[in-house]
């Protein structure tokens, strides 16, 4: 077994690591997805270099909610139970009309694919300590607070960035994961795809005084009222949301001073009850960077694209970006591929996105139907198909679209309990991250010795699953793994480190075999 921090064999020169460079990478941007891309690099051996104009973490929530592939990522990098407290899985999201029926019920698994819940509230400050925290223990990462970017260029070997201070660094790669205003977005000349959506919302975030189960506020609730369409979210222990659609003639400015926070909450909250946090607007939109590299400089998270927020998949889309991007880039700077496998990034990531925006916009053009006889006719229309659903409704999310796949491949893996005979838990806690195969303990055999040690030359970690624990079989306690590889028609599956599968099928030696060609240069030849 190998842990979460074994990559291909022994770290190998970059085929230009003679270049004059401060870093290997630098990540422009101190945010979540920024610092997630950071710990990833920098658990793999690489060094990072992470600037951020601001002098401070920014502090304040943003962000409220983390599926569970997501938590799958933060379970890699031991965040889990630091988070823990600042965190609470979500069962249930209820979208209701103005006179309170109940229009779309979603619900969410206690334990989902990832061996996580379906959905998690958290507080976003929270995650953002810890992953700063993170990065700061690892020697081979360096933060830059206060150090703005002003200008980037780029040649055969390198990047190189400006800063506001007149200094300047070199990176073999550079990843821009700036925000929905990006810096590096803009000095790629990069355009955007506006998918159109466009609404302008007012937010109030509060510290509660007691606990929001207490106090009866909904946990997870949006109001499509023609007068006012209404979010209310507790976000995490301690914290509760209010978010309302503005119209075109409100006045920021009167509508943040708190007799005016205090009166539009009055119904749920009072000043006895809770702290303004902060009020502010922001305007969601539907943005689609239409090219994520540029020779060595990429784009993630709301760089490369922007979402509304109506699934709560705008931070898990840009930690599923950096998950991407950083096994590539590690495969990269190793040696193991070449740099046109940067381009399967956008390839595999945007069909994705604009599949999951395209979901996010549907459901938040029913919330917000101004016209009351419209709205009447949605409400009609989904309580119709609340009545006639079978069974609860959930949502699916996109496979990966083409690029470093095989056949059967960009689903995405799933996590159960496993164990080893001496050690339980979930797989990723048990066999590690990295490339790993698995196979049912009966297909074992078409793996011969010599097909084995090359995978295990390479790190490659090989898992037989089965009833039971015995030498390189872990015992699939509950059969997530194969059931799941059932139903999929595959004895074996090559799962990638960012935990989607690479190739999968009947054939376990084929599937091995196919996942050699990926990680051996020779082998393409």
């Amino acid at each position: 077994m190998t842990d979460n921090n074994t990559r291909l064999g022994e770290r190998t020169s970059s085929p230009d690591a003679d270049a004059d460079v401060d870093a290997d990478v630098a990540v422009v941007g101190c945010g979540p997805v920024g610092l997630t891309l950071a710990a990833l690099l920098g658990r793999a051996g690489h060094s990072v270099v992470v600037l951020e104009r601001h002098p401070n973490l920014y502090g304040l929530p943003r962000a409220a909610s983390l599926d569970g592939e997501t938590m799958r990522t933060l379970q890699g990098l031991g965040l889990v139970d630091e988070l823990a407290p600042d965190m609470r899985a979500q069962d249930a999201y209820e979208w209701r009309n103005g006179t309170g029926d109940l229009l779309i019920r979603q619900e969410f698994r206690d334990v989902g694919a990832s061996g996580w819940a379906d959905l998690y509230l958290f507080h976003q400050p929270s995650l953002e300590r810890a992953l700063h925290s993170l990065c700061a223990s690892l020697p081979n990462v360096d933060i830059r607070l206060g150090a703005e970017v002003t200008g980037l260029a780029q040649d055969r070997d390198r990047v190189t960035l400006e800063l506001a201070d007149g200094a300047s660094l070199g990176a073999r790669y550079a990843v821009g994961c700036d925000g929905g205003n990006s810096f590096v977005r803009g000095a790629l000349g990069i355009d955007q795809d506006d998918l159109g959506f466009s609404e302008p919302w007012l937010v109030y975030d509060f510290a509660l005084r007691r606990p929001a189960a207490e106090l009866g506020l909904p946990s997870m609730l949006q109001i499509g009222d023609p007068g006012g369409p209404t979010t209310i979210i507790t976000t995490a222990a301690g914290h509760q949301r209010f978010c309302y659609l503005l119209d075109e003639d409100d006045d920021f400015e009167r509508a943040r001073a708190a007799d005016r926070v205090w009166s539009r909450v009055g119904r749920y909250l009072s000043r006895d009850d809770a702290d303004i946090v902060r009020t502010a607007t922001y305007t969601f939109r539907s943005l689609v960077a239409r090219r994520w590299r540029v020779g060595r400089v990429l784009l993630a998270g709301d760089a490369a694209h922007q979402m509304p927020p109506f699934l709560g998949q705008g931070l898990c889309s840009g930690i599923r970006d950096v998950r991407n991007i950083a096994f590539k880039a590690d495969l990269v700077l190793r040696g193991v591929q070449g740099p046109e496998v940067l381009d399967t990034y956008q390839s595999e990531r945007e069909p994705h996105v604009r599949g999951v925006t395209a979901t996010s916009m549907q459901l938040g053009r029913q919330h917000t139907l101004r016209d009351p006889v419209l709205a009447r006719e949605r409400d009609v229309t989904l309580m119709a198909r609340r009545a006639a659903l079978q069974e609860p409704e959930r949502i699916r999310l996109p496979d990966l679209g083409p690029g470093l796949l095989a056949f059967g491949g960009g689903r995405l893996s799933v996590q159960g309990r496993v164990s080893d005979g001496r050690r339980t838990g979930l797989l990723d806690e048990v066999i590690g991250g990295g490339f790993r195969l698995l196979v049912v303990e009966q297909a074992l055999l078409q793996l011969g010795p010599a097909l084995l040690a090359s995978l295990g030359e390479l790190g490659v970690t090989v898992v037989g699953l089965g009833a039971s624990a015995a030498g390189a079989v872990l015992a699939d306690l509950d059969g997530t793994h194969r059931r799941w590889l059932s139903d999929i028609g595959a004895t074996a599956a090559a799962v990638r480190p960012d935990n989607y599968v690479y190739a999968a099928g009947p054939d376990a030696g084929a599937v091995a075999d196919r996942l050699l060609t990926a990680l051996v240069p020779d082998r393409r030849a």
